[in-house]
């Protein structure tokens, strides 16, 4: 594993020696201190080459254990990451692009993204021989820490808004977590999380809470750049509610400058959706020279999976997609609702409404010119549309409804105009 030389504040830049302290600076708070996992990266570029991950034959993220805080002897026996990147010339060609890549976790055990940062939590935990892990999630997360903790025979206690979709429930209660639906949204759930870590001494997965689980979610990147061959797309789109993955991806392209593996680092863009667009709002702070806190304001969209009014990562979010030289897009539920079918339809992946973001996103960019036609485009699919079939079916309408007859059929298909 690569020793981290320290955990780092990404808001005031004090270091403290790694493993002293599990979530966030002392001195600027949660908010304003999240922070990150150092490594001696020029050491490591001393030894390692674009062949040193697939030397490992570790058909997982643990094939960068040199670059994860722990190692795999803590790991638990459930295969996250090293999902596929696939092309999709046509789709590319039509929407005046050079190449389109989809990158798609929901492929992952419990079918999301979020399985990347709880590989590593869990193993960070064990090291540290916590004895269960909890977590605030409107979802993905919460099955995440579920899945993973029965697989490791860790007790998981989670909480979740009480308008959580019931599938997402539903992989919760198999595995075997303690769920606590909680009256009202994510930040009474989250806040209710805290107390309950606090008083009960649970090590704490949520998202934006931990440095550990940026390190799971940067995997994604070093992924995008080896199955490019050791080439970074010039985009790539990312979906965004708290904050935590986006800020995983762009940690791990700006690593692999700093290892001098990969030349240039992609421009990262986060999609929101306009009614729950607080991370946004604060990269839009920065760049006009403002605070980037407070972040909290109400939240509401369909794609329950980035419904965060009370982002926990938006300072380390921000200030990573900014050093990529990326920003943030906001799209309306009409749009992502849309993209969950054309994202089918064209490219054969079923994502969640939240996940189904980033196409709308690059859509949007796309039109106003801020990707350039010609470009090289990566789009991140956090999640399954098997989590939120609710939103999936608004996407793609119902059936059609036929008596057991042939001739029903031959109505509906024959003025379609097939020819057998």
């Amino acid at each position: 594993m690569g020793q981290p030389v320290s955990f780092r504040c990404v808001g005031c830049g004090r270091e403290y020696e790694p493993w002293s302290i599990d979530y966030h600076c002392p001195h600027c708070g949660p908010l304003s201190g999240p922070l990150e996992v150092v490594y001696d990266l020029r050491g490591l570029a001393s030894r390692l080459t674009p062949s040193s991950f697939a030397e490992t034959r570790r058909p997982s993220l643990w094939r960068y254990e040199e670059l994860l805080p722990v190692g795999i002897e803590h790991s638990v026996p459930l295969r996250a990451g090293w999902t596929p990147l696939y092309a999709r010339p046509e789709l590319a060609a039509e929407l005046g692009l050079a190449a389109l890549w989809i990158k798609d976790d929901s492929l992952n055990p419990t079918a999301s993204y979020k399985d990347r940062a709880t590989a590593v939590v869990i193993a960070a935990a064990r090291h540290l021989g916590r004895a269960a892990l909890t977590c605030a999630s409107t979802g993905n997360t919460a099955s995440s820490v579920a899945g993973f903790c029965a697989a490791a025979g860790m007790p998981a206690y989670i909480f979740v808004p009480e308008k959580t979709p019931r599938p997402k429930i539903a992989q919760l209660l198999a595995f075997g977590a303690t769920v606590f639906a909680v009256e009202g949204d994510y930040s009474r759930a989250q806040r209710l999380c805290e107390e309950a870590r606090d008083r009960f001494g649970w090590y704490d997965r949520s998202d934006g809470v931990s440095p550990i689980n940026a390190e799971g979610k940067k995997t994604g990147a070093y992924e995008i750049w080896e199955q490019l061959d050791g080439k970074v797309p010039d985009y790539v789109l990312v979906s965004v509610g708290d904050g935590s993955v986006i800020s995983g991806i762009c940690k791990g392209f700006l690593e692999l400058r700093e290892l001098g593996l990969a030349e240039d680092v992609p421009r990262v863009y986060g999609v929101q959706a306009e009614g729950a667009a607080a991370v946004a709002h604060a990269f839009a702070r920065k760049k006009r020279g403002e605070e980037i806190l407070p972040a909290e304001e109400p939240a509401e969209t369909l794609a329950d999976s980035i419904c965060v009014g009370n982002p926990k990562d938006v300072v380390k979010a921000v200030t990573y997609v900014d050093r990529t030289g990326g920003g943030f897009v906001t799209v309306s539920d009409g749009e992502i609702i849309g993209a969950v079918g054309e994202l089918a339809r064209k490219a054969g992946v079923f994502a969640e409404p939240a996940a189904a973001a980033t196409y709308a996103g690059l859509i949007a960019l796309l039109t106003t010119g801020e990707i350039p036609e010609g470009s090289r485009a990566a789009l991140v699919i956090t999640g399954s549309g098997l989590k939120n079939p609710e939103g999936a079916l608004r996407a793609v309408g119902e059936p059609l409804k036929v008596p057991p007859d042939i001739a029903a059929v031959e109505r509906i298909i024959l003025p379609m105009g097939y020819e057998d």
